[in-house]
């Protein structure tokens, strides 16, 4: 069918792609299905600014839309058919939803006419995604299209960002749509949007609070990044020489070579070193922050006496874990902007207590990294790797191996959106596919991917995926037949009963080489920084499989191993 072909009425499918085209939306990330085909048929047809990425996996669509959100700042958008790819697509959609950020997933369903018929694929699609979105609605009425879709991306964008989802069935893509309604707003085409400004008397009484303490330190979630706030909040900690610690999610938010910077708190990356500075806080500031359990070592540190001044646009999170001193309402920027303006320069020796306490948590780090006998050590991947890569780069860790290491020991020179993991459920497999949405929104930047086995098992076919779109990603592989994480539990928890968590090696050098990519194993030490620098210089994607240590056996700058 020629691509210039013209009807004399819009389809409900030419006003989606004409919507979306006019929210300012440049990729899709999506799979194929019968029930999508219109829809599919308007993209192919039309004329608009919008590139289709064709996944391999419904789910991994959802996981590329996520991770190109969290670096651009606009909507993600992902696709999948009925049934099945529905149910498929969710992991990415839910996980974007609890990590405030905006995406819209659009699913196709069979025709209304058919419900209750029992048609091939037929689900009740708003039922099984009301729990897991911020909004969610059933396209069934033309006359609905537009402002439903509006109201996606308000939704997504506004208040709290979260992820939102369209049920499009077949009738309705194939029905006739006034052109009258095809209209944007495009200032829900990024977020966050309509930030809520902060009450002044609030900023007024955490000023006064701050002014009175005597060892007071920042707490940051991802709400810093999600909101270009990492001048502000730097402009801050400089100028009361404060303490900032941050959630997994939250690193980033200033840069990890900063003298004030302590790192990552909590059971995940945290240390033993970093906790008694949480100990010795008299007031703490929780800014875009859920303090959840992984943060707070199961909301020990703090203690439950210590002060606490909370800051954060979800009302919800307020309160949830701690007794609050001070709660405000209110956009991270937008409060940090007010806070700047009327604090007064103060002086709490936050670059002394960090500069000591940095030495202490990279002492035994700087030693294994160094180690050149044996299987190669997850310290040494994350020196090699951080000596290495430029400092603009992009890493994308897996939960597992990858997560603890490079929260507590990679050291970005430059704040900003440069680390993304998967905090809200930890599911694995996130890594592979969302280095490609994170290649794809930033493609002169290097983009690296890091992954245990079993993580790699999960999302291996988006190999195919890279190769295709010719992206150089370099995908780094922690070889060593285990599902590393939950072992560690049951050795520290369980006396050691191993059970169903063990699985045999992968030669994923020759699985990568399969697909199209350069690829190596390494399996000594001193090869291999070597092997990175080739990788760097590679144009295509590629693969280094590094045979490592088992994660149980390893020293995890880990607490707790059940969160």
């Amino acid at each position: 069918m020629a691509k210039n072909l013209k009807t004399n009425y819009l389809t409900g499918a030419e006003a989606m792609v004409k919507l979306l085209d006019g929210h300012g939306v440049k990729y899709i990330f999506g799979l194929c299905g019968d029930t999508s085909l219109p829809f599919y048929d308007a993209l192919y047809r039309l004329n608009h600014s919008i590139t289709h990425i064709l996944t391999r996996d419904e789910r991994h669509a959802s996981y590329m839309a996520d991770a190109y959100a969290r670096v651009t700042g606009n909507v993600g958008i992902c696709e999948g058919p009925s049934g099945g790819g529905a149910t498929y697509i969710i992991p990415g959609v839910v996980e974007a939803n609890e990590s405030s950020i905006g995406l819209i997933s659009l699913t196709s369903d069979v025709p209304l006419s058919s419900i209750g018929h029992f048609p091939l694929t037929e689900l009740n699609q708003k039922e099984l995604f009301k729990p897991l979105t911020k909004w969610n609605e059933i396209l069934d009425n033309p006359k609905n299209l537009g402002n439903i879709v509006r109201n996606a991306f308000k939704e997504s964008t506004s208040g709290r960002p979260g992820a939102c989802h369209i049920c499009f069935p077949f009738d309705i893509q194939k029905a006739e749509i006034s052109e009258d309604d095809i209209w944007t707003q495009k200032e829900f085409s990024k977020f966050p949007a309509l930030p809520l400004s902060p009450d002044s008397s609030k900023i007024d009484e955490i000023v006064s609070e701050i002014s009175k303490s005597k060892n007071p330190m920042i707490i940051c979630g991802g709400a810093i990044k999600n909101s270009f706030a990492e001048k502000e909040l730097k402009k801050l900690v400089e100028k009361l020489n404060i303490i900032l610690a941050t959630s997994v999610t939250g690193k980033g938010t200033l840069a990890d070579t900063h003298p004030n910077c302590l790192g990552v708190v909590g059971s995940n990356g945290g240390s033993i070193s970093t906790r008694e500075v949480i100990k010795k806080s008299d007031l703490i500031i929780f800014i875009g922050c859920r303090a959840g359990s992984v943060t707070t070592e199961k909301w020990q540190y703090p203690s439950s006496k210590t002060k606490i001044i909370h800051i954060d646009i979800d009302p919800k999170v307020i309160g949830a874990n701690y007794k609050t001193h001070i709660a405000l309402i209110a956009d991270a920027k937008l409060s940090l902007i007010a806070l700047n303006k009327k604090i007064k320069k103060n002086d709490f020796n936050g670059k002394e207590t960090v500069q000591a306490v940095k030495q202490k948590k990279f002492l035994e780090f700087n030693k294994l990294s160094k180690i050149n006998n044996g299987l190669i050590k997850p310290e040494r991947i994350v020196h090699d790797l951080n000596n290495s890569l430029p400092e603009n780069s992009y890493i994308v860790v897996d939960p597992g191996t990858p997560c603890p290491y490079f929260a507590a020991y990679y050291k970005f020179s430059k704040s900003g959106r440069y680390f993304i993991t998967n905090r809200a459920h930890g599911a694995l497999g996130y890594a592979l596919p969302a280095s490609i949405g994170v290649q794809i929104g930033k493609p002169k930047n290097k983009v690296v991917s890091v992954m245990g086995d079993g993580s790699f098992g999960f999302a291996v076919g988006e190999l195919e995926t890279a190769v295709r779109l010719k992206l150089p990603i370099i995908f780094i592989v922690i070889s060593n037949s285990v599902y590393g994480w939950i072992k560690a539990g049951q050795k520290s928890s369980f006396e050691k009963r191993y059970y169903s968590v063990d699985f045999s090696r992968t030669d994923h050098a020759a699985v990568a080489s399969a697909y199209g990519l350069k690829s190596w194993t390494v399996k000594k030490p001193k090869e291999l920084k070597k092997i990175i620098l080739q990788a760097i210089k590679h144009k295509g994607p590629s693969l280094i499989d590094i045979i490592s240590q088992p994660l149980q056996d390893a020293k995890a700058p880990v607490s707790e191993w059940i969160a």
